[in-house]
Formats: C-alpha cells, structure tokens, sequence
C-alpha cells in the first residue's frame, strides 16, 4: 500500500439552483472539482454531494443538518478550496467566513483557467506596459 501523505480538502463549489438543471450542472461542476483535487494528489471531501444522496436539499432543516455536518470537516481538513467557475453562493460566502474564523488555508481554483498562470500573464503584460511608459516617455 502506499503510504504518500495526501493533503486534506474541503470542496466549496454551489450546489442548490433554481432549476433542476443548474442543480445537475452544479453537481457535474462538483464532481469535476473533485478529479481535479486527485490529480493535485488531494483527498477531497464534498460534503454537498454526499450529503445530498441522504437529505432533501429543499427541506430547511434536513439541509441544515447536512451543512453542519460539512463544517465540521473543516475544522480537520488541511486545507479549503473554492472552485470560482460557477460562481460563490450566499451559502459558500457564509462557509468562507466560518473557514476564515479557523484561520484555515483557503485557495481559489478554477476548473477552466489555471488562475497562478493567469497571475503570471497579468505581471508579464503589466511589465511590458510599464516598459513600454519609459520607452515614450524618454522619447517626449
């Protein structure tokens, strides 16, 4: 068996829409996270999908439980990541700040754009604008 340590995540990705086809395309969404996360070599944890396949997500108090019950993942997982793509929910920003009163390492992930790559092209393109300042303003 091999023993490689795998950090531990917490998935905040939206789950609940307002029609049974974003709560299917949330799910897929989710589910993409989650192989995303193994090929980082991550142990993922959804407790949104999980939980779901058990609780009515319509009904108050079963959704309730089951959003209580993730948190208390979060207070044993290495690490949170918030996968942007579909946007952040009411129910993900509250999850934040909870994950943000444990002084958790929280990153932002994105399924479609590699987001340190486009951190990268921002810098890049923001030195060739402040070149490009110097070069007209030495030629005015």
């Amino acid at each position: 068996m091999n023993k490689e340590k795998r950090t531990t995540v917490l998935i905040e990705s939206p789950y609940a829409g307002d029609t049974p086809e974003k709560v299917q395309q949330n799910i897929e969404y989710a589910q993409k996270a989650i192989k995303d996360c193994l090929e980082r070599k991550e142990a993922p944890f959804a407790s949104h999908l999980l939980y779901t396949q058990a609780l009515d997500d319509n009904v108050p108090s079963e959704r309730e439980l089951g959003i209580k019950a993730g948190l208390v993942y979060s207070q044993i997982v290495d690490k949170i990541v918030v996968y942007i793509d579909r946007g952040i929910s009411d129910w993900m920003i509250k999850g934040i700040l909870y994950h943000t009163s444990l002084w958790k390492d929280m990153e932002y992930r994105s399924i479609k754009y590699d987001i340190n790559k486009e951190k990268e092209d921002i810098k890049e393109m923001w030195q060739n604008i402040k070149e490009w300042d110097f070069i007209l303003s030495d030629n005015i």
